[in-house]
């Protein structure tokens, strides 16, 4: 592997865009450590020193933004809305008419979704960038702070304002950067930055485990910690890269004097069709009523059960619903962005079959049953690793950032495969020996 980048520097093209993606990720990273105007920097450290990852209802966000969210930077919404605007739009486009022509039409088609969810990544961003502006003017971000209410120290209307356009306009930025690592870069840019951001906060999480340690200075539930990350990244990549393959057989057509089909192809089924997703709709749809209890005013019965049952990781409800949600929304992910009667018309239409099967209906209710079978494992799959730091933080006092949780795995996997893929294949255009071998 180190020989394949040794490689890949010495060819020209791939050295330009190699060292512009590590540019664009350099830049990136000195935008979340540039606070916005407004802020009272000093107090914000204090506070972070105070939460010591207790960071509640802000954690994943504040994991997708590298840290930024917590530190109210340019940056601090990070990719988020990004992904936000993407997911609602892949929703839609199920639902609108509209967008489903447009998806069929191609290039011109996927150009104009694309441009759609760049204008609602902006209000995106302009509603988050409100809402954590006002949270951080209450003292809400950092519960328990002493100094929470102080973070803002100017809460006019002129100043909230130009709080909310700075994060506006970082997000636009982060959007643009995403971009330019896709034209001009090795691609994949957005999932690139998503992966910078999750991967920068592995190193104080590390030394923070060890820090709290009690066995051999820490070093035990350091090497216990680094150990089950390599187990855990062994499995993903496993799970990831597995697929059931059903054959497609075309007949042949004679079209003028040429034959044209006749050739044996497979439809790829992954176990885990729907990604990431799941766990990401799920933790979104828990931290509803957490939050809404937080900006609660009064001493309810209702208020009372939700933080007692709902937001600390460790109770058994929340585990329990977790679970469940994770498991709901990989069957709804996948019943929505794989259509088996579509692939049955398609197959159909330029001939194919899957042997035993016949073509239409029976080809879709076929593909129907086996998407079925592999999503359950896939859904219980993603359960599990999503409930990996609830069983850190129950085994040896981790904190709620562990580092090698579900979704940050599952996202650097994912990640990191695709894009060593792409150089894979760029190594191979020029008759050089890829990574995988």
């Amino acid at each position: 592997m180190l020989t394949a980048f040794a490689r890949a520097f010495r060819t020209p093209d791939l050295r330009k865009k190699l060292l512009f993606t590590l540019g664009i990720i350099v830049l990136y990273r000195v935008g979340t450590h540039i606070p916005i105007p407004g802020v009272d920097y000093k107090n914000v450290q204090t506070c972070i020193d105070v939460a010591k990852g207790q960071q509640g209802l802000f954690g994943l966000v504040n994991m997708f933004s590298g840290g930024a969210l917590l530190q109210i930077t340019v940056f601090a919404l990070g990719i988020m809305p990004y992904i936000t605007a993407s997911i609602i739009l892949q929703l839609l486009t199920v639902v609108i008419p509209r967008l489903e022509a447009l998806k069929k039409e191609g290039q011109a088609g996927t150009t104009k979704i694309t441009q759609y969810t760049r204008y609602l990544t902006v209000a995106l961003a302009i509603l988050q960038g409100t809402g954590l502006v006002a949270t951080a003017r209450s003292g809400a971000l950092f519960s328990g702070c002493p100094v929470a209410s102080s973070i803002v120290p100017d809460q006019s209307i002129f100043t909230t304002i130009t709080m909310v356009i700075c994060m506006t306009a970082g997000t636009a930025v982060v959007m643009w950067l995403g971009e330019l690592i896709t034209d001009r870069g090795i691609g994949n840019g957005m999932s690139i930055l998503m992966f910078i951001s999750i991967a920068a906060t592995f190193p104080s999480a590390l030394w923070a485990i060890k820090k709290q340690g009690t066995l051999a200075g820490g070093w035990i539930e350091f090497g216990t910690v680094i150990l089950v990350g390599l187990v855990m990244v062994g499995l993903v990549v496993f799970v990831e890269q597995a697929q059931r393959r059903i054959p497609v057989q075309y007949a042949k057509r004679m079209i003028g004097r040429r034959s044209y089909g006749g050739t044996s192809t497979y439809i790829p089924l992954k176990v885990n069709q729907a990604g990431v997703i799941p766990v990401i709709f799920a933790s979104s749809l828990l931290y509803i009523p957490a939050l809404i209890a937080q900006f609660a005013g009064g001493n309810s019965g209702w208020k009372s059960w939700i933080q007692q049952n709902l937001t600390k990781g460790d109770h058994p409800i929340y585990i329990t619903l977790y679970f469940l949600l994770i498991v709901f929304f990989a069957f709804f992910y996948v019943a929505i962005s794989f259509n088996p009667e579509e692939v049955a018309d398609n197959m159909k239409k330029y001939g194919g079959f899957i042997p035993g099967i016949r073509a239409g209906r029976p080809t879709a209710e076929y593909l129907s049953y086996v998407l079925n079978r592999i999503t359950w494992p896939g859904s219980l799959y993603l359960g599990l690793i999503a409930l990996v730091p609830t069983m850190a933080l129950v085994g040896f006092g981790a904190s709620q950032n562990f580092p090698f949780g579900g979704t940050s795995i599952l996202i650097i996997v994912g990640v990191g495969l695709e894009t060593v893929k792409q150089i894979e294949s760029q190594l191979q255009q020029r008759n050089y020996e890829g990574f995988l071998r």
